[in-house]
């Protein structure tokens, strides 16, 4: 178990999840973590938990819509989630008007990704398999075969996710936009 887990996410969430049996109430995550056995649709997402400083989360932006924070499991350095505030489980079902907000900031920090790490693309890929509530991966990759769950690295350091935010930030706050978070 990284430091991160232990220090942080088990008193808060018990880590590591159950796996589920296979069957309802619950699907595995690319990771066989069941994110349902911690939300049941009437309490608050694990997503809106961060929002709201309940759990730790390294936040690159918030305004009054979106927030984006890093993924404690990323993909590839710089994989960033962009969530709604309010609790939508699937992206279909966002209104236009959100959805559009949700999208103009991904592109914002992809931009920010590519400018930062310099990978031959940032992917965007919305699952919501993970976690009931709608959100937005933004993953710098080289080359298609990057951008599978299965790649996720759940042993990432705290150090290096908290260099990581500080770069995107930093990008963000230099191209202009105060929305980058200075929350860790």
């Amino acid at each position: 178990m990284s430091p991160y887990k232990s220090r942080y996410a088990a008193h808060l969430l018990k880590w590591p999840p159950r796996f589920s049996d296979g069957g309802e109430p619950g699907r595995r995550t690319s990771l066989g973590f069941d994110w349902s056995l911690w939300y049941s649709g009437s309490m608050a997402s694990v997503f809106t938990k961060i929002m709201n400083g309940e759990i730790p989360g390294r936040f690159v932006w918030e305004d009054d819509r979106v927030t984006a924070f890093l993924t404690i499991a990323p993909i590839n350095p710089g994989h960033v989630l962009v969530v709604p505030r309010e609790e939508i489980d699937h992206w279909t079902d966002l209104s236009d008007d959100l959805a559009a907000h949700l999208m103009t900031v991904a592109k914002t920090i992809g931009a920010a990704l590519r400018d930062e790490f310099e990978p031959a693309r940032v992917g965007v890929i919305v699952a919501g398999l993970e976690v009931p509530h709608a959100h937005v991966h933004l993953i710098p990759f080289d080359v298609e075969s990057e951008l599978s769950f299965t790649r996720a690295n759940a042993d990432v350091e705290p150090g290096e996710l908290d260099r990581v935010a500080e770069r995107i930030r930093a990008r963000l706050t230099a191209s202009g936009f105060d929305q980058a978070s200075q929350t860790v």
